[in-house]
């Protein structure tokens, strides 16, 4: 069945027709063509497709897009402002941890979260929130120098 609903995307305000199965991944990218959220398994293991829903991050791959009306959705396209890199892209691109780049928006928006959440995390803290996201590469490394990198331009004290 098809229904009207209002999706609140990077500060936008969309109004999309969608069947009651489309899953938020598929409306964002096929709908709103933002390509940073991927597919990667497809039932929420590997983080690829991760989104802030309300500020917190989730697997739009399998969360119906009917169930998120209304609530503050951002992709990576959503951080820069006015041209500028947020500082946690800036720090990815800096400490050079995109390697293939598949996962990357993913592992963003879940740093993005974890320092709102905890703006000091140790190196086990930062593992644990990270660990619903995989990346296929090994750049764990880089990812980690990423996380730190972030924090230090978010609060240089």
């Amino acid at each position: 069945m098809k229904r009207t609903i209002l999706l609140r995307v990077n500060g936008r305000e969309e109004h999309l027709q969608v069947e009651d199965a489309d899953t938020l991944l598929d409306v964002l990218r096929d709908r709103l063509r933002l390509w940073s959220v991927r597919e990667g398994c497809g039932v929420g293991a590997c983080g690829t497709c991760t989104v802030l829903l309300d500020g917190r991050p989730v697997s739009s791959c399998f969360l119906l897009a009917a169930r998120v009306e209304g609530r503050q959705i951002v992709t990576v396209e959503g951080l820069s402002q006015g041209g500028t890199l947020d500082p946690i892209q800036q720090a990815f691109i800096e400490q050079r941890a995109p390697q293939c780049g598949y996962c990357t928006p993913g592992f963003i928006l879940s740093v993005k979260a974890l320092l709102e959440e905890n703006p000091n995390p140790t190196d086990e803290e930062i593992r644990e929130y990270l660990a619903g996201n995989l990346c296929r590469c090994g750049g764990y490394p880089d990812i980690m120098r990423s996380v730190r990198a972030a924090q230090e331009k978010r609060d240089p004290d």
